[in-house]
């Protein structure tokens, strides 16, 4: 598991990311290089990291799903992912 503080971070990026998206765009379009390099650090997207939602693990992450390789194995053994079955052969 991730500690709170880290799962929080990424919370608050990803708030800062949408507030300025917007705001990013119309700038990058103008070319006003000055006024974007004003802009908070954490509103790039590029700042972003993928998490697992449920864990907040940060590696091994699957984009389809949102999760980390881990709990996609555990949820999926479980049957509580639609459309996904163990293969057998």
């Amino acid at each position: 598991m991730a500690k709170e503080s880290m799962k929080a971070r990424e919370v608050k990026r990803a708030k800062l990311v949408a507030k300025y998206a917007e705001k990013r765009k119309a700038l990058k379009e103008a070319g006003d290089w000055v006024a974007l390099d004003k802009l908070p650090k954490n509103a790039s997207p590029v700042r972003l990291h993928n998490r697992c939602s449920l864990t907040g693990r940060p590696k091994g992450y699957m984009r389809a799903f949102g999760l980390s390789r881990i709990q996609f194995r555990e949820m999926a053994s479980n049957g509580l992912i639609p459309g996904v079955k163990k293969a057998s052969w």
